[in-house]
């Protein structure tokens, strides 16, 4: 009875000697090729915290167009998102009003250079005085002036693009009572690109000067950014919030349109931070965090070393390193969780993005 349980015991371990023996090749070959990682080489950047705040992207030109006179709309010729031409006619409103107006200024400038023509006549004969004569040439500088002003108001009776670009909104609509200057189209300028207009307190805009570079990205293009430049800065805070409007011009974009009012995020770099550079490490390659001391591994000829570094700070997925790792240098950014100083390592390629499938053509179009 007592050999049984011996006899299973020596089975298993036979079994189990099988087993290792037969999976050594496979270890001492993995052992040899090292563990698989990933890496990015550290880089180099601003020795500063980037400056965040969020606004709205617009047009750098855009015009809240309007009539002069007040009237009852005609015409809106445009809807929003309209792509225009300078020159173009947008909207116009009833002109029987205002024809009227120009009409009766018209007439009464006419009768005054009648009335002055005669007038001279006769102060010639010596008919009237001269007090007489220079009334009427007053009345006629005056008739002439109201004859100008109405013609200038039929003149804008109507909105005309005043440049190249886009409808933006559209305020208001065919058949209503608008009174004078009241915004009907607002236009966004096609000739001077796009700004992002945001707000800072007044211990961040004391750090901003005109022309530090930022860098502009919006939720409607994911994991893409804009290069941009501090274009104005208000020398007053908005009373409403108490922070300084601040403009951020974003370069041009070739073959991209942003629309206005879309959310933005905005990262400035001030331009004390330009003195200086730090080390950047992506956020993935800190391990051992506690405080400003941090761990990162450095691929090093095919061997993980272990590094010590000191952490400046956090600016988005970068870590400014204060001190322990030199621009260039190669750090592990997956897998160093599994890793100990020394081990040898195997550095993995990023695979390129999967195509697409096709998509399964139904069955009745897979039949005949």
């Amino acid at each position: 009875m007592t050999r049984i349980p011996v006899l299973i015991m020596l089975a298993l371990t036979l079994a189990a000697m099988a087993g290792c023996s037969a999976k050594t090749p496979e270890t001492a070959e993995a052992a040899t090729e090292g563990t698989p990682v990933r890496t990015a080489p550290a880089t180099s950047g601003p020795a500063n915290v980037p400056i965040g705040a969020s606004g709205l992207v617009a047009n750098e030109d855009e015009m809240r167009l309007s009539f002069k006179t007040g009237g009852i709309i005609r015409r809106i010729a445009v809807r929003e998102g309209a792509v225009v031409r300078k020159g173009q006619l947008l909207a116009e409103i009833e002109l029987a009003e205002v024809n009227a107006q120009f009409e009766q200024a018209r007439q009464g400038a006419l009768k005054a250079e009648r009335d002055l023509e005669r007038g001279e006549r006769l102060h010639a004969d010596q008919v009237i005085s001269l007090e007489t004569l220079q009334n009427l040439r007053t009345q006629a500088a005056v008739a002439r002036a109201a004859r100008d002003a109405a013609g200038f108001n039929l003149g804008n009776s109507a909105i005309v693009a005043p440049q190249d670009g886009r409808v933006l909104r559209r305020l208001a609509e065919e058949r209503e009572m608008v009174p004078p200057g009241q915004p009907v189209l607002v236009l966004g300028g096609a000739d001077r690109g796009h700004v992002v207009r945001t707000a800072l307190a007044d211990r961040e805009v004391v750090q901003v000067a005109l022309g530090d570079t930022a860098r502009v990205e919006v939720d409607a293009y994911p994991g893409r950014s804009f290069e941009a430049r501090v274009s104005e800065i208000s020398a007053a805070a908005d009373p409403r919030s108490g922070l300084f409007p601040v403009e951020v011009r974003i370069a041009p974009q070739d073959g991209l349109t942003l629309a206005s009012g879309l959310v933005a995020r905005v990262d400035i770099s001030p331009s004390a931070g330009r003195r200086g550079s730090l080390t950047r490490v992506p956020i993935a390659a800190l391990i051992e965090g506690r405080g400003d001391d941090a761990v990162v591994f450095v691929a090093d000829k095919g061997v993980a070393r272990r590094r010590a570094v000191k952490v400046a700070f956090i600016a988005g997925t970068e870590v400014a390193i204060a001190s322990g790792l030199a621009p260039g240098e190669p750090v592990v950014t997956e897998g160093a969780l599994y890793l100990q100083d020394g081990d040898r390592i195997r550095v993995v390629a990023v695979p390129p993005p999967a195509a697409a499938a096709p998509a399964a053509s139904p069955a009745w179009a897979q039949q005949g």
